[in-house]
């Protein structure tokens, strides 16, 4: 398969994209970053005195113990959220595929562009990055950048655009690659995401 003038792998790049396998992988991303740490008292932790607020029998109220029973305002909450942990196990082989697919999604919508490199000088300017958006007709698109390794220049030109976002290959992953719009992929990050995917 061809992606402009470059010859990339079809088994990462052209493979059936199966919906049910995305949206689990990105449910287990999105998973994975839930923070967890929603609280709420039980009746034995909120602020109030054990005692029985008013007698078992005679006054013809209801049968209440202490201030703290979740019946009540500002009692204790049953059954309520506490601090966990939502990540769970999936497959490495789920993943790996899953990539695949959301490239091959990319790939068969031409929705990716293969560039030989991004020269935006050697200081961080937004306003270049906005040029090379420009110039490629993606400046009004949600971008995902995908470089080799870690560039700095790049990382800080693009930050303040918010429909871009820029990654290195070993950061790639199914939600950001199916949240943007537009792929663009450095030709020499193409051997990483064969490592990664394991083409």
């Amino acid at each position: 398969m061809k992606i402009g003038r470059v010859e990339v792998k079809d088994e990462v790049f052209n493979v059936e994209v199966k919906k049910h396998v995305l949206w689990e992988v990105v449910k287990w991303q999105l998973a994975s970053r839930r923070q967890g740490t929603h609280s709420t008292k039980t009746r034995g932790e909120v602020a109030y005195s054990g005692r029985k607020i008013l007698p078992q029998k005679g006054t013809g109220n209801a049968r209440h113990g202490d201030r703290g029973a979740n019946i009540l305002v500002g009692g204790g909450v049953a059954h309520g959220p506490k601090p966990r942990d939502y990540w769970y196990p999936l497959p490495k082989k789920v993943r790996k595929l899953a990539l695949k697919m959301a490239l091959s999604d990319k790939a068969q919508n031409k929705d990716i562009v293969i560039v030989d490199k991004i020269d935006l000088g050697e200081v961080p300017k937004t306003k270049k990055a906005l040029e090379f958006l420009k110039k490629k007709k993606i400046d009004d698109k949600k971008v995902l950048i995908v470089l080799p390794q870690k560039d700095e220049v790049l990382i800080k030109s693009f930050r303040n655009l918010p429909n871009v976002k820029v990654l290195p290959v070993e950061g790639l992953n199914v939600y950001d690659i199916l949240w943007s719009d537009k792929l663009i992929l450095l030709k020499d990050a193409l051997e990483g995401i064969y490592a990664r995917v394991g083409s």
